[in-house]
């Protein structure tokens, strides 16, 4: 499924019920889920963040959540690993499905059979451990097994012998038998796109970053404690970096810890405490209530809330069998694993109360304003908070005499919305713009005329793609404007001494880029970017952690301008930053007045209003092609990329993308990536299933995923060529950090565009459709859209009466309590 998070129903808030339907890539969007059979990271693709499988069944947190892109769901396919194995596992096995901390299937019979009689003696704990190891010798006797050499010749016959036989020559310095490759090779068809397995990744880690290994003392200590619960010991690593060096007497103390590694499932924390604990465990175990309450907010970050009622809190904690669930609650907060807040409400005439006044009481007989209590974890909370005093501190920096007769010129010189963007950028520090595609150009004229004042201007874009699209807006504007020259105007000062000028080559960078040091102009000396304007296209893609990280680092005296579409899909991560932005209105908001141009322009902005209009499309920029089954959807998707657009446009294969609600499902993304890798780059797929030439994604952090192909394969690992840069993913990484990419989730195309697209909308994908979904993905294309459409009315449904599922976030109150309102 995709990495786009779930989010709640359309009635309000709440958390996702992520029971035992919950898919392998629940978290695909951010910190992972499950546990594989290698015990390996997650598959961390953010930019996927949760919506479901694109059959539709079952309900889940999402990433690759991120997940169809939409909300989360979970095909019988996807189920977690260890389902197959037997309930309550903790985990998946390796190969024969064993691992779970209930033991397989297969473990549990020959622990019966090899009991001597004895098993209607064994306690369940005892039972489950006999169970494991014996699994475990097994393992260890096959691995045994195929580390054992093979001698030429002795074992293989016929055309097996001679090949091996040439290839030892080769090995020896010796020619080989000519006759041994005169032959031609058969084809080969090209090996499928791997499923990914959910694999727990370190908690805590820095996105992109891998987690300081933990001690080899550590490690082997909770590997003991793990045997202990029946647990799979290949989860230590991941346990004890999550849990820290003193992860193992913790473990002990308190088993439900286990929930901290990501992936873990509260069935297998269940099962593990109960073999641990023995009877003194039980449901209502305050420790049980403070994890689960730990655990239903992580579920509910990767959803995109920073913080839930309290209501839905405690009703999900009943829905798990967590007795007393306000006391839980209560508990959790105690020990500071959760943080409450009181926000007063709005009522019409009667501003929100700051929460200073609330919790001073405010004045004596003043009238008592009603609250919402929300719970959150301390690093979401601190991120809003962050976030709030960062951007009132770039409002208030900023000169009051800062040249406005230079602005004045400056604006002079554009026109329509691109003019009312400079003036406002003119007087303000902080800046809303919002418009569809072609509104990019506005951002883009101001850039050029700040750059023409002398101006160290910057802008910021989500994806490589956008990037470069920017930067060739930047240039025509650059080029039509020139400089800003007037006797009467004074000369722009010159940059402080030691501080980097910005070169046309910093001007155009990408987020991550800009706060990673690899892009952009760097940073003076106090730490902040060295810049004197930053322009952050793709907006509504900001997390509220990056956001608060990129506007602390914009210093002070800077302007600050926000843009981008407020009706594409929101970020892979928690909050909603630009949405909140527009709903406070503490800053001037510039609405472009430029449309989208085109029948595909005019499709797609009727689409964001909730109408699904009939376009007339004489130069063939719109086709509609219906299918009835999952099958005829590939078909007709392959033979569209293949035969149908290159031959009547000229596109080639290579320059149209894909775009599926999901990577799962009868036509996700690994369905349709197989049946497109066969048909235009086939091969074995010796390197985890990839070959030199393949099209993928790379996500290098939750939420992320950078285009890419695939260059060689050695003992480092697979070297791909990334945006222009080479990128080496070490072998074990690779099944979580890429994925074939001819076909791809919406939120992994978000912040990019192609020549042509083919939306692949199978009818198991109802569930996943929603305004924001549809939007997006037919918004990807620049001269030719393709509909497969398997979804009969569900599709204009979607579009009319689906908008996008609440996020909660403090934002919005923050902002308001801590900034003026705009006028």
């Amino acid at each position: 499924m995709s990495t786009e998070p779930e989010t709640t129903e359309n009635s309000g808030p709440a958390v996702p019920d992520t029971g035992a339907k919950d898919t392998e890539e629940t978290a695909d969007t951010a910190a992972g889920a499950g546990t594989g059979a290698d015990g390996g990271a997650a598959d961390a693709e953010a930019e996927d963040a949760g919506a479901g499988s694109t059959d539709g069944s079952g309900a889940g947190a999402g990433h690759d959540a991120g997940a169809g892109d939409t909300g989360a769901g979970a095909g019988a396919e996807e189920a977690g690993a260890g389902r197959d194995a037997g309930a309550g596992g903790t985990g998946a096995g390796a190969e024969a499905g064993s691992g779970g901390a209930g033991g397989t299937a297969e473990a549990g019979a020959g622990a019966g059979e090899g009991g001597d009689g004895a098993a209607g003696e064994l306690s369940e704990a005892e039972a489950e451990l006999l169970a494991q190891r014996i699994e475990r010798e097994r393992i260890e006797r096959r691995k045994a097994e195929k580390k054992s050499p093979i001698e030429a010749g002795t074992k293989l016959s016929g055309k097996a012998a001679d090949l091996l036989a040439a290839v030892r020559a080769v090995e020896s310095g010796q020619k080989p038998p000519e006759t041994v490759f005169s032959e031609p090779p058969a084809p080969r068809r090209p090996a499928p796109e791997p499923v990914r397995r959910p694999q727990p990744v370190p908690a805590g880690t820095a996105p992109g970053a891998d987690a300081q290994a933990p001690s080899a003392e550590s490690v082997a200590a909770v590997r003991e404690v793990l045997a202990a619960g029946g647990a799979p010991e290949s989860l230590a690593a991941q346990t004890a970096g999550a849990l820290g060096d003193g992860a193992a007497p913790t473990l002990r103390e308190d088993p439900w810890q286990l929930l901290r590694v990501p992936g873990v499932r509260p069935e297998q924390a269940d099962t593990f405490a109960r073999a641990l604990l023995g009877p003194e465990c039980a449901p209502d175990d305050e420790r049980r209530g403070r994890a689960m309450t730990v655990w239903l907010l992580e579920q509910a970050a990767l959803a995109g809330h920073t913080a839930l009622e309290m209501p839905a809190l405690t009703a999900a904690l009943d829905r798990r069998g967590v007795p007393g669930a306000e006391e839980a609650v209560r508990g959790a907060i105690a020990e500071g694993d959760a943080l409450v807040f009181q926000d007063a409400l709005e009522e019409p005439g009667h501003p929100a109360t700051p929460p200073a006044a609330a919790a001073e009481g405010g004045e004596e007989g003043e009238e008592e304003r009603p609250v919402r209590v929300l719970v959150g974890l301390e690093r979401y909370a601190l991120a809003e908070e962050s976030l709030a005093d960062a951007l009132a501190r770039v409002v208030n920096s900023l000169p009051k005499d800062d040249a406005p007769a230079r602005w004045e010129q400056a604006a002079s010189g554009a026109s329509g919305s691109a003019a009312d963007l400079i003036r406002a950028v003119a007087g303000h520090a902080l800046v809303l713009h919002t418009g569809g595609e072609a509104a990019r150009a506005e951002p883009a004229a101001l850039l050029a005329a700040a750059r023409a004042l002398g101006l160290r201007a910057v802008a910021a874009c989500h994806a490589p793609d956008g990037r470069r699209r920017f930067a060739g807006l930047l240039g025509a504007a650059e080029s039509a404007a020139g400089p800003v020259r007037s006797a009467e105007v004074e000369a722009p000062a010159a940059a402080p001494a030691g501080v980097p000028e910005v070169t046309a080559a910093d001007a155009v960078v990408t987020v991550s880029g800009l706060l990673s040091g690899s892009e952009g102009p760097g940073r003076d000396a106090d730490g902040a970017l060295a810049l004197d304007l930053l322009v952050v296209l793709d907006a509504p893609q900001l997390d509220v952690e990056t956001a608060a990280l990129l506007v602390e680092s914009v210093p002070d005296g800077a302007r600050l301008v926000l843009s981008g579409d407020p009706a594409v899909l929101w970020s892979a991560g928690p909050g909603r930053v630009f949405a909140d932005l527009l709903a406070a209105r503490v800053c001037p908001q510039v609405a472009s007045r430029t449309p989208d141009p085109g029948p595909l322009g005019e499709l797609v902005s009727g689409i964001g209003v909730g109408e699904l209009h009939q376009v007339e499309a004489p130069g063939k920029e719109l086709v509609i092609v219906p299918v009835r089954d999952a099958g005829e959807a590939v078909h007709r998707t392959v033979q569209l990329v293949m035969d149908s657009v290159p031959r009547a446009l000229g596109i080639p294969a290579e320059q149209t993308v894909v775009i599926t609600p999901g990577h799962g499902g009868a036509v996700g993304t690994r369905v349709l990536n197989s049946a497109l890798k066969e048909r235009l780059n086939p091969g074995p797929g010796r390197f985890g299933g990839f070959d030199p030439g393949d099209r993928i994604v790379w996500s290098p952090a939750p939420g992320r995923t950078v285009p890419g192909r695939v260059v060689k394969a050695d003992a480092e690992g697979l070297h791909l060529s990334c945006a222009g840069a080479p990128v080496v993913v070490p072998r074990e990484r690779v099944e979580q950090r890429v994925r074939h990419g001819w076909a791809l989730t919406a939120h992994q195309a978000v912040g990019a565009r192609w020549p042509a697209a083919v939306v692949v909308l199978p009818g198991d994908a109802v569930k996943a459709l929603d305004r924001p979904w549809v939007y997006t993905a037919f918004g990807r294309a620049d001269r030719h859209l393709s509909v497969v459409h398997g979804v009969e009315q569900a599709l204009p449904r979607a579009v009319a009466e689906i908008p996008a599922k609440p996020r909660t976030t403090r934002l919005p109150l923050l902002l308001r309590t801590q900034m003026p309102t705009a006028a």
